[in-house]
């Protein structure tokens, strides 16, 4: 219908009414709902799938349970993308989960640093959360120190010293010195670090993987303030944990 001037109103009948529908679209909206998997997890997902086409050969049944096992476990290795807060002077979590234990106590002996108690935040990782790691902070990477151990249920607080783990020793921009050690727990086999001393790394960006269940304590540096509490949920590369010394970010 014509609008008083004489002119078309609407679109006109060659025009496309449901251009935002296009399959383009349509596929962009998918990858960003679907977070990409850690390259980590490729060759368990990899593993499931092919015992799964296994099972459905040969006994012709199980392909639902096959597919619904697969995506399963490509969902357990997701690594969504994460916004740093625009603030400086801080650590942010390096995990998905909740905050386990805040206390104050002897860093291990492998992150080196000075023999006094310092505060150690605890992050509990349910197998529902996700579970790669983030680095806390901008800075270098000082030393990357693996040990072998138990797996003990990662929530308890005597994991952190018995349990398989490894321990990142950085240094931030500001001088400080921190640690972050990935724990394993009572299902994980499986600790994956991808950087190595000398790296430079930027707060938020994925550094490692632990593999079904585990835990991540972060040692902050000496007069540092802590911002969570215990029973809190953090998000990775997102949630303060601290505000380094000097620093007043809140």
């Amino acid at each position: 219908m014509p609008d008083p001037n004489g002119a078309p109103v609407g679109p006109l009948p060659s025009e496309p009414s449901h251009a935002g529908l296009s399959l383009p679209h349509v596929a962009g909206l998918i990858r960003a709902a679907v977070p990409p998997m850690h390259p980590g997890g490729r060759p368990l997902v990899a593993a499931v799938a092919a015992t799964a086409a296994v099972i459905r050969t040969v006994t012709g049944r199980g392909a639902v349970a096959g597919a619904l096992a697969t995506a399963a476990t490509a969902a357990f290795f997701r690594n969504p993308r994460r916004v740093r807060p625009p603030l400086a002077g801080v650590v942010l979590s390096a995990a998905d989960g909740t905050v386990a234990t805040i206390s104050e106590v002897l860093p291990p002996p492998e992150l080196d640093l000075p023999r006094r108690p310092v505060s150690r935040v605890s992050v509990f990782l349910s197998v529902l959360d996700v579970h790669v790691q983030r680095i806390p902070a901008d800075g270098r990477v000082l030393a990357v120190e693996y040990r072998p151990g138990t797996f003990l249920s990662a929530d308890l607080d005597k994991a952190s010293e018995d349990n398989e783990r490894n321990a990142l020793l950085m240094e931030t921009t500001d001088g400080a010195q921190l640690g972050v050690v990935q724990i394993a727990g009572l299902l994980a086999r499986r600790i994956v670090c991808d950087v190595r001393p000398g790296d430079l790394v930027a707060a938020g960006d994925t550094y490692g993987l632990i593999r079904f269940g585990s835990r991540v304590d972060v040692y902050l540096p000496p007069g540092s303030r802590v911002t969570v509490a215990v029973g809190q949920r953090t998000i990775g590369g997102e949630t303060v944990l601290a505000s380094l010394p000097g620093c007043e970010a809140f």
